[in-house]
């Protein structure tokens, strides 16, 4: 896992100063040397810039980038973040058209693939992956993101430079690359997020590759093409050999990603989703006589001030000790205190360069550090709940006809708060509303569906096209600013395409929910892990970490030269502050209550103070 950036011009001459876009192109890799801490490469021509930098996983002496390759006396040249789990049917498959690899690296098998089987080759790919291709012969760059965004992939236009980055500070290194924000970014950040919508960067000029698509530009222009996306179909296999199915794919899935050179280790909540991983990869490496090391988060003092709501039923901790006996484990507890979590908040933006899920980032963030102290490579489970409808607004009459996203089904705790001349500028209702029909609109429905299957068809498109992309940003990043690379076995192509057909029948079959995993997953866990009811990633319930977000946000707003203020409603946000919160009432998601909007309006204000981004409103 890795990070990559660079640039490209059709009518440029890069090398007319060679020194001045070399230094360019350390200091993008520079910025993003906590992907991949291991080595750093360039690779300057008269068009095109690229920057590497490699957590070394796979083919730990041969993977250099960036990587060249040159067939029929055309020279190409790959920059590659990702993982590919097929790496040997793809090496198979090379050598039977006799393109032999010199290396076992999965990035040399990709540009082989590309320069064997053409332009569809990327249907071949099985895996995570952000990758940019140069022609140089023929003057062509292409970028290319995986099927659901696992891995992230930034770009702009200057002009006519095109750049791209892993992460949007990769392109602020760029000469007047700037952080600006018009009022499409306000909606995001203020309306949508902490979600984004489907390619958008936020700030002004900046976008992000779609997942399933490629973009590809000469000095013929920009053209982009989607490779991938959910298709719905009918489903006729029986229940019997549904269950059958999706264990094959799920455990099969959880089996590929275990591929690397060094030590995994897994996440174990004590929920079903990371407890089936956990086991899956436990029962694989006992047969190569290894013992799996897996690891826990909770906050300090979290078993004294916990609450339990219908949102989070329960503590981890109980399951978390059944499946570390279960597994026989080599098991890590881990805790964070309310001012690392607090503290974290800002380094949680500087991970994304956005405000993101307050401190179900931040606490992640630590909690990956920690792990990255003893591992490179962790799987989780990640993006069941998102595939299998383990949520709420699956099974709830009011989510399934709210017209809108379904984990922020009210915007009001959000505008009440904001500033009312600001707020009529936005049309932030407007603009939800836009992003919602756009969304609905990709996904056909099936003849015969009633209302009821078309609302959770949607719903089912817009968890795994928005609310699974806001989870997996969340993921790679906070991993990955530690140089951890965590893979998500639930967000597999072959097993999403098939569960995402499966009828709300058999998913939820006699009230249970994700029964499918559940029934797909027996023998392979105790049934008190397998029927416990869902309880989403934990967060802290202490007093006085309310408190301390609390103080802290009273001393920003009291600074003249806050950035908050032109935003806030002052007087709102004072009395918001003073009076009870309610946890168990989201404003977005489960875990996003009355503290993590506090959170949120942190990360709001050291972001615009950070980036210096100006405001075009």
């Amino acid at each position: 896992m890795c990070s990559i950036a660079g640039f490209y011009d059709p009518c440029a001459d890069f090398t007319a100063k060679q020194g001045e876009f070399e230094h360019i192109l350390q200091k993008m890799g520079q910025s993003l040397a906590h992907r991949g801490p291991d080595e750093r490469g360039v690779y300057l021509s008269q068009k095109c810039g690229l920057s590497h930098t490699r957590l070394s996983i796979i083919d730990l002496e041969f993977g250099k980038q960036p990587m060249s390759r040159s067939i029929g006396g055309h020279t190409y040249h790959i920059v590659y973040n990702g993982e590919i789990y097929n790496l040997k049917k793809l090496r198979q498959d090379l050598a039977a058209r006799g393109a032999l690899p010199q290396t076992s690296s999965d990035t040399e098998a990709i540009l082989l693939t590309y320069l064997t089987f053409g332009p569809e080759f990327v249907n071949r790919l099985d895996g995570i992956f952000a990758f940019a291709i140069y022609d140089e012969s023929h003057r062509i760059l292409s970028l290319y993101r995986d099927s659901f965004g696992v891995k992230p992939l930034f770009y702009t236009f200057l002009n006519d430079t095109l750049i791209f980055s892993s992460e949007i500070k990769g392109l602020l290194h760029f000469p007047n690359v700037c952080a600006r924000l018009d009022a499409s970014g306000l909606n995001e950040l203020l309306g949508l997020g902490p979600a984004r919508t489907p390619g958008s960067g936020v700030l002004k000029d900046i976008q992000e590759l779609k997942p399933g698509s490629s973009l590809t530009y000469s000095k013929l222009g920009a053209s982009y093409h989607t490779y991938y996306q959910l298709t719905s179909r009918p489903h006729t296999d029986s229940y019997e050999k549904t269950i059958e199915k999706t264990r094959f794919l799920v455990t099969d899935a959880i089996k590929r990603q275990m591929i690397s050179d060094v030590p995994i280790c897994t996440f174990l909540s004590g929920g079903v989703d990371s407890s089936l991983v956990s086991a899956v990869c436990a029962a694989e490496l006992e047969k190569q006589g290894e013992r799996l090391t897996t690891y826990s988060f909770d906050f300090t003092e979290n078993d004294k001030y916990f609450k339990a709501n219908s949102f989070q039923p329960s503590m981890d901790r109980p399951f978390v000790d059944k499946m570390v006996g279960f597994l026989h484990s080599d098991h890590h507890y881990l805790e964070c205190e309310n001012q690392i979590q607090a503290d974290k908040l800002y380094e949680s933006v500087d991970a994304h360069d956005l405000p993101c899920m307050a401190d179900i980032d931040s606490s992640l963030l630590y909690f990956c550090s920690e792990v990255a102290k003893n591992h490179k490579v962790v799987l989780t489970g990640e993006c069941a709940d998102e595939v299998f409808g383990g949520y709420p607004w699956f099974h709830k009459e009011h989510f399934l006809n709210c017209n809108t996203f379904p984990w922020t089904p009210d915007l009001l705790p959000r505008k009440k708060i904001l500033n009312k001349d600001l707020l009529s500028k936005l049309d932030m209702d407007g603009y939800v509303k836009n992003a919602y029909e756009t969304a609905v609109r990709e996904i056909s429905i099936l003849p015969g569906e009633n209302e009821t299957e078309v609302n959770r068809r949607r719903i089912g498109y817009l968890n795994i096209r928005f609310f699974m992309q806001t989870l997996l940003n969340r993921m790679d990043r906070t991993s990955m600013h530690s140089g951890l690379e965590a893979r998500v076995p639930f967000a597999d192509r072959a097993l999403v395409d098939y569960v995402f057909n499966i009828p709300w029948e058999m998913k939820a079959k006699d009230g249970t929910v994700k029964n499918v995993l559940r029934q797909a997953a027996r023998t392979l866990l105790p049934d008190e892990i397998l029927f416990r009811k869902k309880s989403p990633y934990p967060k802290t319930y202490h007093p006085g970490y309310e408190q301390l977000l609390t103080k802290r946000l009273k001393e920003k707003l009291a600074m003249p030269d806050c950035p908050l203020l032109p935003l806030l409603d002052q007087k709102a946000v004072t009395n918001f502050l003073e009076s009870p919160k309610d946890y168990g009432a989201p404003w977005y998601g489960q875990l996003m209550a009355g503290p993590q909007m506090i959170a949120y309006l942190l990360q709001i204000e050291y972001f615009l103070r950070k980036y210096k981004v100006e405001v075009l409103i």
